[in-house]
């Protein structure tokens, strides 16, 4: 009887100490809808409905559970909350379902402008909406697609709203550029982009703007216009960028300066930003009220302030295109400014959950988003950071003088140290600089460029909106100078290989129970982010990598991952080479040993077999000879009669597979191809024989 009261408290222990901290249970809730997202975006089959009607009877148990049973309620709105984020992905992905091209498309194009970017390349790029292609049937016909503008046209001036018509190279957007790296794909789908390519031709304007259409798209058009009209270069276009989101005026070089001094998020609309406007203009209202005294004795000027910051940050998040930080950052403001209103403390750790729930619920998406990774973490490190510090450090032990400044240094240090890791899994590099960078701009961010934005919107009425704009180009060209300063130090940025599949997730789960659990068990986090970072620093990059259409072959050396061809098949080669941690650019990386041969005709060795790649005009002529002497050809094309027992990868079996991954593991070789998931977005595909490398690879090549 004994053994099994033991055994009956052994199993509630865990229960009954979930009851004495429910207090601090809140910000699991987010969590546990995050690892239900994830999981959802994890498996590599489409879920049925079966899977949501468990999902919902697991749910409601879990509430039912939490309700009737005061000792279960933690495990019951844990299993609630694992569910809503199951059933929140799945609801997401089938309401966004839309039209993919199936095919390759060249012809007229007819659309609405709904977004002008950069691509980079540096071209001008329109991403267009109610998409007319000839011949194709509305339901097959994108929703969305995007077309960059090769060559100039000065005579375009396009603005959202307008319809054009042009001739355009058409296709479904790619997947990964090899197996698990980032799907861009997956992103296209949930964004409802449908097709992207390119133009030669002119860009014509059917139609003006409708009245009363796209009126956020336009609004921050024309005010981009505004402030280019006053601010020169890039420095105007930073600081438009900066303010109303539209970066289209923004080159590639300046782009990829912010990237390497750690600066990209002032220009990202980042929460910081929204921040920084809305405590101006609180402080704005709140003391500038406070100096009329019949206002001042009359009405509570900080629930004023309140108010009008609320509409401010709401109208700037509209204005901004509601990116992940901004949205974040605004429903932490609103949190806070209403518990202004109603008189009571803001719980930021809590304020913190609650946009993440938000967030997670309505885009579950976003969990996979570098933008919504890197602005909690930052943000949930700065609110820890500063509560742990000891009041003593601000009341005695640092001048009051001084304190801006050490306020500056820490929140920039604490910001990039819980970032970092991040920012090297998504982008693969580490900015050496970074705080430096960072110390020197920051300021200029919060006390010059946002508040003169802010003065500007109020003086515009008054043809006064030039003074302010001139000292926000002035605060915008020090940031560049800083930036490119930076950015061309000897060491400033430092490559780092992709990590696995399993090491973010790890390193993220460990750092949060460090951060929400309490007492000695809440070390116990620190085990999994070691683990996380050991499986990052022993991950193995492929030894070989071949492109999707075979044109681009990548052989793992000594010095580096060498390249089969100089040029072609950039955006593969850039990211293999950033994936292995490699910062060369491709006609360099096509420079090291490892590959043989005239162009078109690339022979390399992988484990002791000889493998050769083909390509260009008459790669297929040459098919039948290379196949009695290579133990692995790779044709870019498609071979109308491949010679019978031929170890053949062509064109259009590498389009069922996509990009193929190659280990050497010992005396044997593992393939593995990047298609074969079956989601929504996944393209149609068919089981591919390929050939039996490993039989020759045991034989030692032909020993």
């Amino acid at each position: 009887m004994g053994n099994k009261v033991g055994v009956a408290r052994a199993l509630i222990a865990p229960l009954v100490a979930l009851q004495t901290m429910q207090g601090m249970l809140f910000p699991w809730i987010a969590v546990l809808i995050g690892c239900g997202v994830g999981v959802w975006f994890s498996v590599s089959v489409e879920p049925g409905a079966g899977s949501y009607a468990l999902a919902a009877g697991l749910g409601t148990a879990g509430l039912v559970l939490a309700a009737k049973l005061d000792l279960a309620r933690p495990l019951g709105l844990a299993v609630a909350a694992l569910a809503a984020g199951w059933i929140a992905a799945g609801i997401r992905a089938h309401a966004l379902d839309a039209p993919m091209l199936t095919f390759r498309y060249y012809g007229p194009v007819e659309g609405r402008i709904v977004e002008i970017d950069r691509s980079q390349s540096d071209a001008l790029r329109l991403t267009l909406d109610q998409v007319v292609l000839r011949e194709a049937p509305p339901d097959r016909t994108p929703a969305r697609v995007r077309v960059s503008l090769q060559g100039e046209q000065a005579w375009l001036q396009p603005m959202p709203g307008h319809v054009v018509i042009l001739t355009a190279n058409l296709a479904a957007p790619d997947g990964p550029v090899e197996p698990g790296a980032f799907d861009f794909r997956r992103m296209a789908f949930f964004d409802q982009l449908g097709a992207v390519g390119y133009t030669r031709t002119p860009v014509l304007l059917l139609e003006q703007p409708l009245d009363g259409a796209l009126p956020i798209d336009r609004l921050r058009s024309w005010l981009t216009q505004g402030m280019l009209a006053h601010m020169d270069g890039q420095a105007g276009a930073f600081a438009a960028g900066a303010m109303t989101g539209d970066r289209s005026a923004i080159t590639e070089d300046t782009v990829q300066a912010l990237r390497d001094s750690s600066l990209a998020h002032l220009l990202a609309i980042s929460g910081m930003n929204m921040a920084f406007l809305t405590a101006f203009v609180f402080a704005l209202f709140r003391y500038g009220l406070a100096l009329i005294p019949y206002v001042a004795l009359r009405v509570n000027t900080k629930k004023v302030a309140a108010v009008v910051s609320l509409g401010v940050a709401l109208f700037y998040l509209l204005l901004s295109g509601a990116n992940v930080a901004t949205e974040r950052a605004f429903i932490m403001i609103a949190v806070m400014l209403g518990a202004v209103l109603l008189d009571r403390r803001a719980l930021t750790l809590r304020s913190v959950a609650v946009a993440a729930m938000i967030l997670l619920l309505l885009k579950p998406e976003s969990l996979l988003e570098p933008g919504f990774q890197m602005s909690f973490a930052a943000t949930i490190a700065l609110i820890v950071g500063f509560a742990a510090l000891d009041g003593s450090i601000y009341r005695e032990r640092v001048p009051r003088w001084l304190m801006p400044v050490f306020t500056l240094v820490l929140s920039s240090l604490i910001g990039g140290l819980s970032t970092a890791p991040y920012a090297a899994a998504h982008f693969n590099r580490f900015t050496d600089y970074g705080l430096l960078a960072n110390v020197l701009t920051v300021p200029v961010m919060g006390a010059v460029i946002m508040p003169a934005g802010a003065v500007a919107a109020l003086l515009a009425p008054l043809g006064l909106a030039w003074l302010p704009l001139w000292f926000m180009e002035q605060g915008a060209r020090w940031i560049l100078f800083v930036a490119h300063w930076i950015a061309g130090l000897e060491g400033a940025v430092t490559a780092i290989p992709a990590p696995g599949p399993w090491v973010l997730p790890l390193f993220t789960l460990g750092a949060i129970w460090l951060i929400l659990w309490r007492g000695r068990v809440q070390l116990a986090g620190v085990l999994p982010m070691l683990v996380a970072l050991g499986l990052w620093a022993t991950a193995e990059r492929p030894s070989l990598l071949i492109s999707g259409d075979g044109r681009l072959v990548g052989l793992a050396g000594p010095e580096g991952r060498a390249l089969s061809a100089a040029k072609g098949g950039g955006f593969a080669a850039e990211n293999w080479l950033q994936n292995d941690g490699d910062l060369l650019a491709q006609a360099k990386a096509a420079e090291r040993p490892g590959f043989d041969g005239p162009k078109g005709e690339r022979w390399f060795d992988l484990a002791g077999l000889r493998a050769v790649a083909l390509s260009g005009r008459g790669a297929e002529a040459k098919l039948e000879e290379l196949c009695r002497t290579a133990d692995l050809v790779i044709l870019a094309a498609k071979a109308e009669r491949p010679p019978e027992g031929c170890p053949l990868l062509e064109q259009p079996a590498l389009a069922q597979t996509g990009p193929l991954a190659i280990w050497v593991d010992g005396e044997t070789l593992r393939i593995e191809q990047t298609k074969g998931a079956r989601r929504l977005w996944s393209p149609p595909s068919r089981r591919v024989e390929l050939p039996d490398l490993n039989r020759k690879t045991l034989d030692l090549a032909r020993q």
